[in-house]
């Protein structure tokens, strides 16, 4: 099977013709370092030529499969036609007006997608951004409008980007925060319903309590403006709340005036198997953020919401120049249409259940997979040395390593970096799948 991209085949097979990194990726590095920051770093040192499907195509010729999708970026794909048509449409008209000077009707479409697809039947308004962060501090300027109030509440493992205001949102401190201060204030964090590390009958509802009563003693309802929470943790390692956790905090907010924020930047538009995690449980956010897998891997992201929140603040208050760029509109029609026609919802579904199939066979034989979760594509494996939780972030590094060498594209992630988190493009084949999980496999009996 093959995939056309530029108008040729790429072929959806994992082929390796040279070590990894090849000899022309390792000379394009040798440019990078002397070009780029070196603050800028690489997973994986390969220069990618073509990508599409499943598969990534390096300079070399090497064929990797991708099970990152640029960090949940690609989930139609790296060139799904939908995207490429209305991309190349757009382009061919105009590459930028500014939105904030005199605006077009693809800004509109994109803002009236999101009113029909996240989650509540309220009235819904949006404005478009650039990046998650942006989407995530937008979201929190107009929380403190429209209620009149500073404070923030995060969680534990959260990862929310790295502007200023993020990184004071974001827990982990190495790379993201570290030597980076001082952070903005009002900012409090509260802990998370971690299932894997959670006290033995600790329940969802109980969870979120344990958060309330924290955030009622420290901080004060009275005084937040915004809870934000993203309904599975990303970076932190694609933790899901025990079920009744989102619900319980959600409900919280509404009677006590507070802005349910959930941060959807790596788990919406049908990565979980539902268009956004918030849809598991049903719960209606009050300002939703996405970005990512919006736009088929053109930089876009949003700030959703309810008519009269998102209407609190001032004209001007909202915007910037590349905002809701035109291309990247275009491409975001483009991926919402694709992941309609192909129902990528359902595609998600389909791909848990054979990822998770392989790796509960995997664990079967090493017991440092101490935990297996996830939702559709958005799936997790945490290493702990066996019988404790102690975290074994050696081991991680090494099947990663090895899955690298072998011509299959992984990502590490969590506080203590001894999750794999794996995001296939839902474009991806199931041969593939079974191909890069014999890969998986085969790393974790190498490195035992």
């Amino acid at each position: 099977m093959s995939t056309t991209v530029a108008g040729a085949p790429l072929v959806q097979q994992r082929n390796l013709v040279t070590e990894i990194p090849g000899p022309r990726s390792v000379e394009k590095l040798a440019r990078k370092r002397q070009f780029v920051a070196d603050g800028v770093a690489n997973t994986l040192p390969v220069f990618v030529e073509a990508a599409g499907g499943g598969v990534l195509r390096d300079a070399d010729g090497n064929t990797l499969i991708d099970l990152g999708s640029g960090i949940a970026v690609t989930t139609v794909g790296n060139a799904a036609a939908e995207v490429v048509a209305r991309v190349q449409e757009q382009v061919a008209a105009f590459t930028h007006t500014c939105f904030m000077v005199t605006p077009y009707d693809g800004y509109v479409d994109v803002a009236a997608a999101l009113a029909e697809l996240t989650p509540g039947d309220h009235a819904t308004k949006s404005a478009l951004f650039n990046s998650g962060a942006e989407a995530v501090e937008n979201a929190v300027k107009i929380a403190r409008v429209a209620t009149g109030k500073d404070a923030v509440a995060v969680f534990d493992h959260a990862y929310h980007g790295r502007t200023n205001l993020t990184m004071a949102m974001t827990a982990k401190n190495m790379p993201y925060k570290n030597g980076f201060g001082p952070f903005a204030g009002e900012v409090y964090r509260a802990p998370m319903s971690y299932p894997f590390r959670e006290t033995a009958g600790v329940k969802g509802e109980d969870a979120a309590l344990r958060a309330i009563d924290q955030l009622e003693k420290q901080v004060g309802a009275q005084n937040l403006a915004c809870l934000v929470i993203e309904p599975i943790l990303g970076e932190g390692g694609f933790v899901v709340p025990a079920d009744g956790f989102l619900p319980t905090l959600s409900t919280w907010c509404r009677e006590n005036g507070v802005l349910f924020v959930a941060d959807e930047i790596q788990s919406g538009f049908c990565r979980t198997g539902d268009w956004f995690a918030c849809d598991h449980e049903g719960v209606v956010p009050d300002l939703i953020t996405t970005a990512k897998g919006i736009a088929g891997g053109l930089p876009l992201a949003a700030v959703t919401g309810r008519a009269e929140v998102m209407d609190a603040v001032h004209a001007g208050g909202l915007g910037g120049t590349y905002g809701g760029n035109p291309v990247a509109c275009a491409a975001a029609l483009g991926a919402i249409e694709a992941m309609r026609t192909h129902d990528l919802p359902a595609r998600a579904r389909a791909v848990e259940a054979l990822i998770r199939r392989r790796l509960e066979a995997i664990a079967a034989d090493h017991p440092v997979i101490g935990d297996i979760r996830g939702r559709g594509a958005m799936m997790a494996i945490e290493l702990a040395r066996p019988g404790t939780l102690d975290p074994d972030a050696a081991r991680a590094a090494a099947v990663a390593a090895y899955c690298h060498a072998h011509g299959v594209v992984v990502l590490t992630c969590g506080t203590w970096g001894n999750v794999f988190r794996f995001l296939p493009p839902l474009s991806i084949s199931d041969d593939l799948l079974e191909d890069a999980f014999d890969v998986v496999a085969e790393a974790f009996a190498a490195t035992a």
